[in-house]
């Protein structure tokens, strides 16, 4: 099993972004809003937007590599190829890595069980 998270399993670009939100679905939870759209490689595919209203530099940097780690380490237990792209709420600023963990975790596990229509 491999546990890189290379620049091949990140959504880079803004019109891929922008691409999930008109074409995909999204649902969202305490902590966190995803949208996602099945993705067009052969595998999942990660993105994070956290906006300046989350707080300061250091905050935002925090939660993206929490979300970053989480994908990296549980990514195969998501059925199916998805580009995925998580925004964080002003009320996960506050976690901490455990709640983060168990929020992100019942996303994926919402992703995990649609199927593709």
């Amino acid at each position: 099993m491999d546990f890189s998270f290379t620049k091949a399993d990140r959504i880079l670009k803004r019109n891929e972004y922008i691409q999930i939100a008109k074409s995909g679905r999204n649902l969202q939870n305490e902590y966190f809003i995803a949208y996602y759209a099945p993705g067009r490689f052969d595998r999942n595919r990660l993105g994070v937007t956290v906006t300046k209203k989350f707080g300061r530099a250091v905050q935002r940097n925090r939660i993206k590599r929490f979300i970053r780690e989480y994908f990296r380490l549980n990514r195969h237990l998501i059925s199916g190829e998805w580009d995925i792209n998580i925004i964080a709420k002003k009320e996960a600023a506050d976690l901490s890595s455990e709640e983060i963990f168990e929020s992100l975790q019942s996303i994926f596990k919402r992703i995990s069980s649609r199927v593709e229509t």
